[in-house]
C-alpha cells in the first residue's frame, strides 16, 4: 500500500514537497510491506524441503595438487567438511547419495566407500547415481523424493570427480584372451592361448570425452551448436572472460564460502583455492587456435571448461527437522525437472528446454528469477542457449510454445562465475551450482534462484530455489 500510494503521490505536482517530508516513514514501512508480501511457492504435499548448506573441495585443474588422490580422498573431505560446517553428527544422517562420472572400480560404490572413510555410521546406508554433469543434481533431487516419500529426514548428497586418473582398459581382445587363460588348466592350454597374441591386442582403450551414440565429443558439438545460432568468437571470449573476472572478484571478497581448504597427505600448505580462475585479456584470447573443428571453429581451451579435480557434498532435510536441530537453512528446493532432446545436433541445449519448464511448473517468469545459475561447459554452449531462448522460431519448432521464454538477464547470470572458471569435475557441480544460488540470494537479496544444466546424451536439469527466510552469508 506503500508504494503504490507513493507512486500516486509523484504523479501529483502538489504533492511533491509532501513526499521529502513523508520519505523516511514511507521507507520504513514500504519495506516491511514488501518482504511480508513476496511471493513463496507453497510445497505441494505440505512439506518443505530445505537445503541446510553445502560444502566443496577446491576445484583444481587436473594433473595438479591433487594428482595423487583417489576420488574417495576427496569425497571424504566433502562428506567429513559438511558434518563440520552445520554441526550435525554423524548419526543424525539416515542416508547418503552420492555422483560419480568416471568411476574407479576398487571403489565402484563410492558413496559407501568415501562415507565410510569420512566416518560416518557404518550403519547409514549409502548408493552412488550418475548422470553425466548432473550428477549430484541427481543425488540432490533422489533425496527430496525419499524425503517426500516418508522414509528418511536427513540425506546428505554430492558428488567426486577425479579426472587425473582415469581408468585405461587393455583392448577387448586382451581382456578376452585374459579371461580365457584363467580357466586354462594345462601348462600346453596356456602355450596354445599365447601363440595367438598380435599386436593390436596391446593397444590400450582409453576413456574419452565423447557421445557414445554419436562418438562426437562434446567440444565438437558445442563448436557446430555455437556456428548453427550464430555465436562468434569474440561473443565466446568476451563471455568466458567474464566468467574468470566474476570469479576472481567473487573469490577475492569472500563470497566462496562453501570452498573448504584441502591438506594434502605430504604437502606442508593447505589447498585453500580454484586454480583454474584466470582473468586473461582479449588479445591474449583471441590469438589461442580452434581446439576442435580446425581451422575454423570458435571453441578454444580458453573458452572451454576444463578437466578438473574436485568433490562437493550438502545436508538437505526438512524444515521441520531443521528447527528441531537449531538449523538455519539456506534455501527451500521448490521444484525439479530433467529433459533429454536430440543427442547430436541438440547435445548441449538442455537449459534452453528445461528453463521454461521449470518456469511454467512453478509459476514464475524470467523477471520473478533473481539468480540464474547454469552450468558452462562452453562458452558458445551457453550463448547457443540463451539465443534459443530468445528465439519465437525456436520455441514454436521445437518446444510447442507459441512465443519464447527470453535470455536470462545477465546482470542475474553466475555473478561469481562458472564452470569455465572455477572449473567442472563432472559429479561435483550440482551442489556447487547449488550452493551459488543460495548464497547469492542471500548475498543479492533475492527471493528465487534458477539452477539449469546439461549433460551428456543430450539430457539436462532444471531447479527452483527459494531463499529461506532464515538464511545468513557465512
Amino acid at each position: 500500500m506503500a508504494l503504490y500510494s507513493a507512486r500516486n503521490l509523484v504523479k501529483s505536482p502538489t504533492a511533491l514537497g509532501l513526499i521529502q517530508l513523508q520519505i523516511n516513514t514511507l521507507r520504513a514501512f514500504s519495506i516491511g510491506t514488501q518482504v511480508s508480501q513476496k511471493k513463496t511457492l507453497a510445497p505441494k504435499n505440505g512439506q518443505n524441503i530445505v537445503l541446510v548448506d553445502g560444502v566443496r573441495t577446491p576445484f583444481l585443474m587436473s594433473g595438479t595438487d591433487f594428482a595423487k588422490l583417489m576420488p574417495h580422498e576427496l569425497a571424504k573431505q566433502a562428506l567429513s567438511g559438511i558434518l563440520k560446517k552445520t554441526g550435525v553428527s554423524k548419526d543424525l544422517i539416515d542416508y547418503i547419495i552420492y555422483g560419480t562420472v568416471i568411476q574407479e572400480v576398487k571403489t565402484s560404490n563410492i558413496a559407501r566407500e568415501a562415507s565410510l572413510a569420512a566416518g560416518y555410521n557404518d550403519k547409514t546406508p549409502s548408493h552412488t547415481v550418475t548422470l553425466a554433469c548432473i550428477s549430484s543434481n541427481v543425488a540432490m533431487t533422489s533425496a527430496i523424493g525419499l524425503i517426500n516419500s516418508g522414509v528418511y529426514d536427513m540425506i546428505v548428497c554430492g558428488g567426486v570427480e577425479t579426472m587425473s586418473d582415469v581408468p585405461i582398459r587393455h583392448s577387448k581382445k586382451m581382456r578376452s584372451l585374459m579371461l580365457r587363460a584363467n580357466k586354462a588348466k594345462t601348462i600346453q592350454q596356456k602355450l596354445s592361448m599365447l601363440a595367438t597374441i598380435r599386436p593390436d591386442f596391446f593397444v590400450p582403450e582409453l576413456p574419452a570425452v565423447a557421445e557414445y551414440s554419436s562418438g562426437e565429443t562434446m567440444g565438437h558439438s558445442a563448436d557446430r551448436l555455437a556456428a548453427a545460432f550464430g555465436a562468434s568468437r569474440k561473443e565466446q571470449d568476451d563471455f568466458a572472460l567474464r566468467s574468470h573476472t566474476c570469479a576472481q572478484q567473487a573469490f577475492e571478497k569472500g563470497y566462496f564460502t562453501d570452498l573448504i581448504p584441502f591438506q594434502v597427505p605430504g604437502v606442508d600448505k593447505p589447498v585453500d583455492r580454484d586454480n583454474g580462475i584466470r582473468v586473461s585479456t582479449p588479445e591474449k584470447m583471441a590469438s589461442l587456435k580452434p581446439a576442435f573443428i580446425k581451422p575454423h571453429g570458435t571453441v578454444t581451451a580458453a573458452n572451454s571448461s576444463f578437466l578438473t579435480d574436485g568433490a562437493s557434498a550438502c545436508l538437505i532435510t526438512t524444515e521441520e527437522k531443521a528447527k528441531q536441530l537449531g538449523l538455519k537453512p539456506k534455501a527451500y528446493l521448490r521444484n525439479f525437472l530433467y529433459v533429454s532432446q536430440d543427442p547430436i545436433d541438440q547435445l548441449l541445449l538442455g537449459p534452453a528446454y528445461g528453463t521454461p519448464q521449470i518456469l511454467d511448473k512453478s509459476g514464475l517468469t524470467p523477471k520473478e528469477i533473481d539468480v540464474w545459475e547454469f552450468h558452462e561447459a562452453f562458452a558458445g554452449q551457453i550463448l547457443a542457449n540463451f539465443k534459443a531462448m530468445d528465439s519465437d522460431w525456436f520455441a514454436q519448432h521445437y518446444m510447442n510454445r507459441q512465443t519464447k521464454i527470453g535470455a536470462p538477464d545477465i546482470s542475474k547470470f553466475n555473478n561469481w562465475g562458472g564452470s569455465l572458471s572455477i572449473g567442472h569435475p563432472f559429479a561435483a557441480t550440482g551442489v556447487r551450482l547449488a550452493m551459488h544460488t543460495a548464497n547469492r540470494l542471500v548475498r543479492e537479496d533475492g527471493q528465487f534462484g534458477l539452477i539449469a544444466a546439461c549433460a551428456a546424451g543430450g539430457q539436462g536439469v532444471a531447479m527452483i530455489l527459494e531463499r529461506h527466510p532464515d538464511a545468513t552469508p557465512n
